[in-house]
């Protein structure tokens, strides 16, 4: 039986016998491409040559590519671990033909590879192809059906529709019919009962689709017609999992070694057995695929956060770890420690898991302990609104708050199902649902972009002229309008342009596209598919002139000085640090620059301070910029340049040295660190474990920050009589202070021991409790010590009620005993919920103390009343 390891291998091997360049996988985390986060096809990394944006260097391509699919058109998140074949992150086989070969040879090959090379049941295949759309004007695919009728019988050759069978980039762009190749793995005795032709794309577990042709030949335009492509492109992708599946004889993906080892060690640690039972098979599924696609993000780059991409890897990890600590008693971190199965699984094909397995396990386990104490505070959270719910007499907990769970403290429904059944509740799933609805049609709507499609005056390519130039003569070669969160702007692709688009970290230019008539201002620039976008609100009144594209210069020097200071930052940190420093980000505008990079602790000022001196020491040095476009990538590697995780290098790539500081740069960089003029580090924190973030200034920003201080000090100073030792100044104050506050500290100490003692005296005695009464003018703090203090005194039978106001607002506070709480079922924080309205206002607390504050005093009397009837 082939390993995964072997399949992998087979494929790559014989589409090189076929002439076919075998690239590696780009990262699966996608940087510069604002309509995707995550690669989801193999197609995406070719997406520009497709498109026309970037020629064509090799005519025929094969990969094996990793994937992510949870977000967007492609969500099988929820599915993930249900089935036997869905899964977050994979890995998809391809082969790329652009303008080569077309449907008889994509078709021949295929059936050649899985027939000969992997040697697969002919019996078993089945094919699909596009049935056809009258309305478009589409007929059937006659020319796929007549070539798979070479090796298979018609009626195992299905027509599939327009949803199944004919492939769409997106809303515009490159299309085509598309044939499916799907497989029946059940035994003879089940194929003997029912035909597997009844079967195909009725997501029957075990008859599954496992490779795609997609036949790219139309444009898709913004009105929906469909245009001929100048050059047709073939676009495969087959399902690395679902093809070992069917190899290894399984009939489940995570029955073959591409998760069985993962899955394996996953039972050692929680002692279990895969099989034995269905929830924790479900658990050990989930956790066996989501392992992967945590591991494989962190290593391109994508750090679990709060935004985007970020935001999607936390959801995953905490969707694990949820299935983990619910059906598999994991209660304590344990991700962390699969890393080495799945290494033994995929490092031999990614390396980058063995390089950086220090800081995935780190980033892991630092997500998971954070995730384990949010769940804690959840599950508090919960059971008071269960004991809520019961002190109302109510078995159903409410939409919203279900909602509030998931939203906040990443509770899946069914966590809170369960939670609730054991304590005889359920949920209104249908307002959960609503909630749900509710928040995607927000999503939906914030996110939603029309364009119109591309209005060409010229025909020609771009070309960036911006390293060189800050201003030249240039024509436009095509626009569109863009419509945007109910703004319009257009997009306009320029013959020449000194404008860096965004990317690499590096802010997109702005400036002006200018004739002798008119100017009109360009406010950004933009890349997209590999194409530089300029955006202006307006377009100019002749559209055809020939125009002057000038950068605004202020801006692009101040962000050159700070993009050559993150190069500068970058060796000063592996200097004073060490060489286990790696960039992890950056990000580089006009007015600062943020640097990202591995460190597993906290700078102390005494590093910060070494950190400047060796940046602003090779500013002054004045190192004059060395810049080497075209190089290729292995002699840039042997010049000391460091590659970076996450990020797709070309075969030539451009190489920018200052001195000893050597990278693989697009961006734009001053031409001499002098230039620079001053650095200063402004802040250094923690974004992630094992990840430390520096936010620095140069230039006339730090000239700007100096003064600012400056004028503080002098402020300060001044507020001293201009001492001239402003620091024993200070200290003096300081001191003074201290003893004036430590005697105000006694004396309120003394009164509220007053206070205490003249409430005692005046105790009511209602139907047995002991009532302490407090009104009139007192801090919050005051009132809060005096409720403990008579608790203390007073264990039993004991209820303190406060209501006073402080600065004009009220303040309601309630000390329970704890016999009151647990033997007459009094709720502090609900008496104070409910006694607030009349004071316009909220709180609340726990069963035995609890606080409320408003607006309007003149409802105290009245709040208290409520709070004493409802004790008695």
């Amino acid at each position: 039986m082939m390993t995964s390891k072997e399949i992998r291998e087979s494929f790559k091997s014989f589409f090189a016998s076929k002439e076919h360049k075998i690239v590696p996988s780009a990262p699966m985390v996608i940087k510069g491409d604002p309509t995707l986060m995550f690669t989801n096809a193999g197609m995406n990394q070719f997406k520009d040559v497709i498109l026309g944006n970037a020629p064509i260097k090799y005519a025929r391509v094969a990969d094996s590519q990793k994937c992510l699919r949870v977000s967007g058109k492609h969500n099988d998140l929820e599915e993930v671990g249900h089935d036997t074949y869905h899964h977050t992150m994979f890995e998809m086989l391809g082969n790329w033909s652009f303008g080569d070969y077309f449907k008889k040879e994509a078709i021949e090959w295929a059936w050649e590879y899985l027939t000969e090379v992997l040697a697969l049941d002919k019996n078993r295949l089945y094919v699909t192809v596009f049935e056809g759309s009258p309305s478009e004007g589409l007929s059937r695919d006659d020319e796929a059906a007549a070539y798979w009728e070479k090796y298979l019988p018609v009626d195992r050759i299905i027509n599939g529709n327009k949803k199944d069978n004919f492939w769409e980039m997106g809303d515009t762009g490159p299309c085509g019919p598309c044939s499916e190749i799907h497989i029946d793995l059940r035994s003879d005795e089940e194929r003997a009962k029912v035909d597997g032709l009844t079967l195909v794309n009725q997501s029957d577990p075990q008859v599954v689709e496992i490779w795609n042709l997609v036949f790219m030949q139309y444009n898709r335009k913004a009105d929906k017609s469909l245009d001929p492509l100048p050059a047709k492109v073939i676009d495969t992708g087959m399902g690395f999992e679902r093809l070992c599946m069917a190899v290894q004889g399984k009939t489940s993906n995570y029955d073959t070694d591409v998760f069985q080892t993962i899955i394996k060690a996953l039972g050692a640690l929680a002692n279990t057995t895969y099989g034995d039972d269905t929830k924790k098979d479900i658990a050990m599924r989930v956790i066996a695929d989501h392992v992967r696609t945590i591991a494989f993000s962190i290593t391109d780059g994508q750090l679990p956060s709060n935004a985007k991409a970020g935001y999607v890897i936390r959801r995953i990890l905490r969707r694990a770890v949820r299935y983990g600590y619910t059906f598999l008693d994991q209660h304590k971190s344990f991700m962390y420690k699969l890393l080495p199965a799945l290494i033994e699984t995929m490092g031999d094909a990614y390396p980058e898991l063995i390089q950086q397995q220090t800081l995935i396990e780190k980033v892991m386990k630092e997500e998971e302990e954070s995730f384990l104490r949010t769940l804690e505070t959840g599950i508090k959270l919960l059971d008071k609104q269960i004991a809520d719910a019961k002190a109302k007499g109510l078995t159903v907990l409410s939409g919203i708050e279900a909602f509030t769970l998931y939203d906040t403290y990443g509770f899946p429904l069914d966590l809170t199902e369960l939670i609730l059944k054991e304590n005889g509740m359920s949920v209104d799933e249908a307002g959960f649902k609503a909630e749900m609805q509710k928040q995607k049609d927000r999503a939906r709507n914030a996110a939603a972009v029309e364009t119109e499609d591309w209005v060409t005056l010229k025909d020609g390519d771009p070309e960036f002229v911006g390293y060189d130039l800050t201003e030249c003569e240039t024509e436009i070669l095509r626009y569109r309008k863009v419509k945007q969160k109910n703004s319009e702007f257009y997009q306009i692709v320029l013959s020449r342009t000194p404008f860096y688009a965004e990317m690499g970290g590096q802010v997109g230019d702005s400036g002006w596209l200018a004739t002798d008539d008119e100017t009109i201002e360009i406010s950004d620039t933009k890349r997209e598919n590999n194409l530089a976008v300029h955006l202006s609100n307006k377009l100019p009144q002749d559209l055809t002139a020939t125009f002057i594209a000038r950068i605004n210069l202020k801006n692009r020097t101040a962000t050159e000085c700070n993009h050559t200071a993150t190069h500068l930052l970058h060796e000063g940190l592996r200097e004073i640090l060490g060489s286990h420093v790696e960039q992890k980000g950056s990000y580089v505008s006009p007015s600062v620059l943020r640097f990202d990079f591995s460190h597993f602790q906290k700078l102390t000022d005494k590093e910060i301070r070494e950190v400047e001196r060796y940046v602003t020491g090779k500013i002054r040095e004045n190192i004059i910029r060395e810049e080497m476009r075209h190089v290729p990538i292995a002699e840039a590697k042997e010049m000391g340049a460091m590659a970076l995780f996450g990020e797709k290098y070309g075969e030539d790539v451009r190489v920018i040295r200052f001195g000893d500081s050597v990278e693989l740069c697009g961006g734009t960089h001053i031409s001499s660190t002098g230039r620079i003029g001053s650095f200063r580090i402004i802040n250094e924190s923690s974004i992630a474990a094992g990840i430390r973030r520096i936010e620095a200034i140069t230039a006339e920003a730090c000239e700007d920050y100096f003064y600012a201080q400056q004028d503080i000090l002098t402020e300060v100073k001044s507020l001293f009589n201009n001492t001239p030792n402003l620091t024993q100044a200070l200290r003096k104050f300081f001191e003074e202070n201290a003893e004036m506050k430590k005697t105000v500290e006694e004396y309120v100490k003394e009164k509220t021991v007053q206070i205490k003692d003249a409430l005692i005296k005046k105790k009511q005695v209602i139907n047995g409790i002991d009532f302490y009464v407090l009104n009139g003018p007192f801090p919050g703090e005051v009132v809060k010590d005096i409720a403990f203090q008579i608790k203390g005194q007073f264990a039993e039978n004991t209820a303190f009620v406060g209501a006073t106001e402080y600065e004009g607002k009220p303040l309601l506070t309630v000390m329970l005993s704890d016999d009151l709480v647990k033997d007459h079922g009094l709720n502090a924080s609900q008496l104070v919920r409910d006694a607030a309205k009349h004071i316009q206002g909220g709180g609340g607390g726990q069963p035995h103390f609890a606080t409320a504050g408003g607006k309007n005093t003149e409802g105290l009397t009245k709040a208290l009343n409520e709070i004493m009837e409802k004790i008695k």
